[in-house]
C-alpha cells in the first residue's frame, strides 16, 4: 500500500517528484543531443559543398593528330645477294694468292693463280701446228690452180686447219682457267689454301659475297597472307648494332602455305652499301602493314568503366567526361576513332580527384607538355 505520494521500488520508496524530475532531465540531454547531431551534420554539409567548389588542379595533353602504322614483327637471318665458293676449274700448284680476307674485290679481278707452265708449252705447241696447217693450206692452193693435186687434198688440208685451230682454242681456254677470277664484285672471305698448296676442282679456294643488298627470309602466320605485298616497307634491327635501324622492302612473297606451321615465307631487301651487315647475321624485323592518321590522347588520359571508355575533356574550366570509342594503341598512345574533334585538352593527371563537372585548374601549358612529350617525338 502506497502512502504520501511515493511509489515503492524493490523495497525502496521514491518519491513521485523525484521521478518527474529525472523525466525531465533525460529529455533535455536527448534534445541537446539531436541539436548537436544537426548542427555536426549541417557542418560536414558546408565543407562538402566548400569542397566540391574548389578547383582541382590537373595536367592536361592536347588531342593531337598522328599518322599510325599497323605492324608485325618477325626474325630472320641475311643473306648476301649474290653468294658463292670459289673453286678452281683445272688441278695444280697454288703459285699466288692474290687477295686479303675481308677485301672487296671487282668483277674480274685476279684471286688465284696456278702453275701454268705446260699449258703454256701446250698453248705453244697447238699454234705452231696451227701455222703448220696454215701453210699447207696455202700451198695446196696453188697446187691446186694448175691441177696438180686434186680438191679432195685441199678439203683435207682446211679441215686439218679447223681442228688445229680448236685445239689452240682449247689450250688458251686451259691456260685460262689456272687464274681464278672474281665472276662478279664483293667481299671475299677467308681461306685455308697456302702458297704451294695442290688444288683440285673440289677444293673450295675462299667464298664470295655481293653485300651491297642483303636478303632477309622470315615467315608469317597464313592469316596476313592478304595484308603482305610487295614494297611494303621493314626495319630491321641486329643485337651488332643496338642504336642502328636498317630500312628495306618486301621483295618476294612465297605462294605456299606450310600445311605444318601455316605460315608461309617472305623476302626483303635491305641496301647495305657500307657492308657492314654480313651473311647469316640474325635480325628482327617490323613490316609495316598499313599506315593512317588518326586521333590520338595519352594512354593514360583513357579510363575503363564496366563497357564504357571515356576521358575528360576540359572546357570553361570544368572537367567534362566524354565517351570515346578507342583504337590502335602505339608508343604509349591510343586512337580515337569517335568522340573527339582534335581540338579539346583532356585530363593526363589528377583524374582520380575530379567527377563530371568538376571545376579544374590545368597546370603547365598543354603546348609545352605536347612538345616534350616522349610519345609523341617519334
Amino acid at each position: 500500500m502506497e502512502r504520501g505520494g511515493a511509489s515503492s521500488c524493490g523495497g525502496v520508496r521514491v518519491p513521485i517528484w523525484k521521478q518527474f524530475l529525472v523525466l525531465v532531465l533525460l529529455g533535455i540531454v536527448g534534445a541537446g543531443g539531436y541539436e548537436a547531431y544537426r548542427t555536426h551534420l549541417a557542418s560536414e554539409t558546408a565543407a562538402s559543398t566548400s569542397a566540391g567548389n574548389r578547383e582541382v588542379p590537373v595536367e592536361v595533353a592536347l588531342v593531337e593528330r598522328r599518322r599510325l602504322s599497323r605492324t608485325v614483327e618477325a626474325v630472320g637471318s641475311t643473306r648476301a645477294r649474290q653468294s658463292i665458293e670459289i673453286v678452281p676449274l683445272a688441278s695444280g700448284r697454288v703459285e699466288e694468292i692474290a687477295f686479303t680476307p675481308g677485301q672487296k674485290v671487282a668483277a674480274g679481278q685476279v684471286l688465284v693463280r696456278l702453275d701454268s707452265d705446260i699449258e703454256r708449252a701446250n698453248l705453244a705447241e697447238a699454234e705452231a701446228l696451227l701455222v703448220e696447217k696454215d701453210q699447207a693450206i696455202e700451198r695446196t692452193r696453188r697446187l691446186q690452180r694448175t691441177n696438180a693435186v686434186a680438191l679432195a687434198a685441199l678439203e683435207q688440208v682446211t679441215a686439218e686447219r679447223a681442228a688445229a685451230e680448236a685445239a689452240v682454242e682449247r689450250t688458251r681456254r686451259r691456260l685460262s682457267d689456272r687464274v681464278i677470277r672474281a665472276p662478279f664484285s664483293g667481299v671475299v672471305g677467308l681461306t685455308d689454301v697456302d702458297l704451294g698448296a695442290r688444288v683440285d676442282d673440289e677444293t673450295v679456294l675462299t667464298t664470295l659475297d655481293d653485300l651491297s643488298e642483303v636478303e632477309v627470309e622470315f615467315s608469317l602466320p597464313e592469316t596476313l597472307f592478304s595484308e603482305i605485298a610487295a614494297a611494303q616497307l621493314v626495319s630491321a634491327r641486329s643485337a651488332a648494332f643496338p642504336r642502328r635501324i636498317f630500312h628495306g622492302r618486301v621483295a618476294a612473297i612465297g605462294s605456299r602455305i606450310d600445311a605444318v606451321s601455316r605460315s608461309f615465307r617472305v623476302r626483303a631487301i635491305i641496301p647495305n652499301p657500307e657492308g657492314v651487315l654480313p651473311s647469316g647475321m640474325f635480325m628482327s624485323l617490323t613490316l609495316t602493314l598499313a599506315e593512317a592518321e588518326a586521333l590520338v590522347v595519352p594512354e593514360e588520359a583513357v579510363l575503363v568503366q564496366a563497357a564504357d571508355t571515356f576521358v575528360f575533356v576540359v572546357e570553361d574550366g570544368r572537367a567534362v567526361r566524354r565517351k570515346i570509342v578507342s583504337g590502335q594503341r602505339q608508343d604509349g598512345l591510343i586512337a580515337v576513332t569517335d568522340g573527339l574533334t582534335g581540338e579539346e585538352a583532356v585530363v593526363t593527371r589528377g583524374l582520380q580527384r575530379i567527377r563530371d563537372g568538376a571545376q579544374v585548374r590545368v597546370l603547365g601549358d598543354p603546348l609545352d607538355t605536347a612538345q616534350h612529350d616522349p610519345a609523341g617525338s617519334g
